[in-house]
């Protein structure tokens, strides 16, 4: 009857279910899937499994599920910035670091100088840690070219990445990352358009800060993006309060990323809207910076909260999802079930894939297999994978400690003990 049968679990989280975090787990103990075509088949308790397959997992008493989402990432980029870490562990503020030719603009210059190939070739193993920590969707966004064909070559490198490893890649255009001469004006009249014709991506963030841009230039730019088909996302009160909440709340936006500074009434106003609030813990944690992000009165207050890992050259190079979890848990202020949800159920929302970040019959066969009991696990094991297994449509895309070859599941299947 079934392609491939996971059984003997623990439990299957399905996160497929309503009302507080933990109903909406909506876990199935002793639970079981049958995988056909690349979907889920059948989904219930294994001792009313209808039917048995040539190929079976076995979870070891193991809790099983959906394959996590990372909505916020920067994966593909030029350079190294290790020394500028090593700067700032001696004193040195970001601020002092991008003042003497660091910061941002030493990846766009490494950036523009790669090709598309290097690009995406470059993000890959970044990619594969992902996956190998149960994420197979991630957000990508550009943002280093900081020029019109630079950020282009950027989109089309993530384009390419679909085609050399398993992970479904959602592209963002990061119109607005940093400031240069005359980039507002070539945003709007060349590079949203460009991109737009090209459907080179889905969404169109912007970051607004006192370094970076201004909620009224963002407005501008995301208005006119919205109007050629993609979507707006943003960058907001990560540094300081700046009303960037309240602007994505105006916008409609799917996303307000970051908000270690959001006012009261910016998180008034997304709950209102329903923007997906997306944290990134591990940049405060490697910027030094002591303002978590208020978890607790952002889930408190009804607004959706997803975690993400921000990837990315300068402010969180770390494709750690137990290590994320662990300090929404510990610094935001969320409960190890809100925490697993921000990179499932949640984490799909602010991408706007509703059949990702949940298993149910006839939704892709996106699953994790894992080594722990329990969804608590994971923050509480801090930084750790406890990945055993990674399915992607239906097929064994990672087991412990290496990528399997994506037709291949009869003799892997079971993996090392």
């Amino acid at each position: 009857m079934f392609d491939l049968v996971i059984r003997n679990t623990s439990e299957i989280v399905t996160c497929d279910g309503a009302g507080t975090p933990e109903e909406v787990l909506k876990p199935i103990p002793k639970g079981a899937i049958g995988i056909k075509s690349g979907r889920i088949d059948w989904l219930g308790p294994e001792s009313e499994l209808p039917g048995e397959a040539d190929d079976v997992i076995d979870a070891r008493g193991s809790f099983v599920g959906p394959g996590l989402v990372d909505p916020h990432t920067h994966l593909v980029f030029g350079g190294d910035r290790s020394a500028e870490f090593e700067q700032r562990c001696r004193g040195a503020t970001y601020l002092e670091i991008a003042n003497a030719g660091g910061g941002i603009k030493r990846t766009v210059e490494a950036t523009r100088a790669a090709t598309e190939k290097e690009l995406a070739y470059g993000a890959v193993p970044r990619l594969v840690n992902l996956l190998a920590h149960g994420v197979t969707t991630v957000e990508v966004k550009s943002g280093y070219g900081l020029e019109v064909n630079a950020e282009l070559k950027m989109l089309r490198a993530i384009k390419a990445l679909e085609g050399v490893q398993p992970v479904t890649l959602v592209p963002t255009l990061l119109a607005l990352h940093t400031r240069g001469e005359g980039w507002l004006e070539a945003v709007l009249d060349d590079l949203l358009p460009r991109a737009a014709e090209a459907k080179l991506a889905v969404f169109c963030d912007a970051f607004v800060e006192k370094s970076a841009f201004t909620v009224d230039e963002a407005r501008r730019v995301l208005t006119a993006a919205k109007e050629l088909g993609l979507q707006p996302r943003l960058h907001v009160d990560q540094l300081t309060p700046g009303g960037g909440a309240e602007l994505a709340a105006e916008l409609g936006a799917a996303t307000a990323d970051h908000l270690e500074h959001v006012s009261p009434e910016g998180i008034a106003a997304l709950a209102r809207s329903g923007t997906v609030a997306v944290l990134a813990p591990t940049s405060t944690l490697f910027l030094r910076e002591r303002k978590y992000a208020p978890g607790r009165a952002l889930a408190d207050a009804g607004v959706p909260v997803a975690l993400c890992t921000n990837c990315n050259p300068g402010s969180s190079m770390t494709e750690n999802v137990s290590l994320v979890m662990g300090l929404a848990c510990l610094e935001c202020g969320l409960t190890p079930a809100e925490a697993y949800l921000g990179f499932t159920r949640n984490a799909a929302r602010a991408l706007k894939l509703p059949d990702a970040g949940r298993l149910f019959v006839g939704g892709p066969a996106d699953v994790v297999v894992y080594q722990c009991p329990s969804y608590r696990t994971l923050p509480y094991h801090l930084g750790q994978s406890e990945v055993r297994q990674v399915l992607k449509g239906g097929l064994l895309c990672w087991e412990l400690g290496r990528v399997v070859r994506k037709s291949s599941l009869r003799g892997v299947a079971d993996g090392p003990r």
